[in-house]
C-alpha cells in the first residue's frame, strides 16, 4: 500500500505531492515499483491546519478519479475518517476505506458497506482525530487491539463490507507510545492468528525514530527491519512511503520462507 499525501504539511514529504501533477506522478511511480494499493489522503494525521470535509473532498476525489482511469487494475484506498469524504471517494473509484481513526465517525463503515468496498479496522485507544497520545495506558495493548479491531470487522461484515476485503490495522503511534508499538510487533502473531488479514503502517513513524534515535528522514532502515519481522510472521500488507524498498523486503522474506521464487537466477547455473 503506497502512501500518497494530498496535503501541504505531511510530516514526511512536507507537501511534495500536494500539487495535482506531483500526486499523479507519485501514483504512476509507486505502481510501477510494485504497489498493489494506492492510499490517498487529504488531511495530515497529526495536529495542524483545519481541513473541512469539502476541502478534503477537493483534495482527494480528482486524484482518485484520475488514478482509477489510468490504472483500472490497481486498488485505490481513501485515507479518511469522514463518511461524506469516503462516499465521494468511492463514487470516484476508491475500493477501500482506510479508517485510521477507528470508527470515530460511525457512519463511515456504513458507507463502505453500502458500496460493498473494503474497510480497514484500526485501533486508536479512543483518541480524537489529529491528536497525539498523552500518558496513554493499556493493561494489555495487544488484547485491546484485537478486541477493538475484530469488533469493527464483525460490524463491517453485518453492514455489507465483503469479508475478504477487511484488514485489521494495529495502528502504530495512534493513541500509543513506542513501547506499545514494539510490543505490537513482538506479538504480531497473536493478531495474525485472528484470521483477518493484517495491515501494518510502520513507515517512518515515531516509534521507529525513538527506537533508533533517528529523525524522520533517517528512519528507513528501522522501518524495513520492522517490515521484515512482520512479513515473516504473516502480515498481509504494509502501508509505505518507500515502495520499491518495501517490495524488496517482502519478496526477500517470502523467498527465504520458500513461498516465492527468486526473480532472476544465473549464478552457478550456466
Amino acid at each position: 500500500m503506497a502512501i500518497v499525501n494530498r496535503t501541504p504539511d505531511s510530516f514526511y514529504d512536507k507537501g511534495a505531492t500536494f500539487a495535482d501533477d506531483a500526486a499523479l506522478r507519485r501514483c504512476d511511480d509507486v505502481i510501477a515499483q510494485g504497489a498493489r494499493i494506492v492510499d490517498i489522503g487529504g488531511v495530515k494525521a497529526g495536529p495542524g491546519s483545519s481541513v473541512d470535509a469539502a476541502e478534503e473532498i477537493d483534495r482527494v476525489v480528482p486524484i482518485i478519479a484520475a488514478v482509477a482511469e489510468r490504472h483500472p487494475d490497481v486498488l485505490i484506498s481513501v485515507d479518511t475518517w469522514r463518511a461524506s469524504v469516503a462516499d465521494a471517494a468511492i463514487r470516484a473509484g476508491a475500493g477501500l476505506v482506510n479508517d485510521t481513526w477507528a470508527g470515530y465517525d460511525p457512519e463511515l463503515v456504513e458507507v463502505a458497506g453500502q458500496h460493498r468496498v473494503g474497510y480497514v479496522c484500526s485501533h486508536t485507544g479512543g483518541v480524537r482525530p489529529r491528536t497525539r497520545p498523552h500518558r496513554v495506558h493499556f493493561d494489555d495493548v495487544v488484547a485491546d487491539v484485537i478486541a477493538e479491531t475484530t469488533r469493527l470487522a464483525e460490524r463491517a461484515v453485518t453492514l455489507g463490507v465483503p469479508e475478504e476485503s477487511i484488514f485489521l490495522d494495529p495502528t502504530h503511534d495512534f493513541g500509543k507510545n513506542t513501547f506499545h508499538g514494539l510490543e505490537l510487533l513482538r506479538r504480531i502473531d497473536e493478531i495474525v492468528a485472528t484470521g483477518w488479514p493484517v495491515l501494518m503502517a510502520l513507515s517512518n513513524k515515531d516509534f521507529v525514530g525513538e527506537t533508533v534515535d533517528r529523525p524522520v528522514g533517517e528512519r528507513v532502515a528501522g522501518t524495513l527491519a520492522a517490515t521484515a519481522w512482520a512479513a515473516a510472521r504473516g502480515v498481509a500488507a504494509f502501508r509505505s512511503h518507500e515502495v520499491a524498498e518495501t517490495v524488496d523486503v517482502i519478496r526477500m522474506t517470502a523467498a527465504i520462507a520458500g513461498d516465492a521464487p527468486p526473480l532472476h537466477t544465473i549464478r552457478g547455473l550456466a
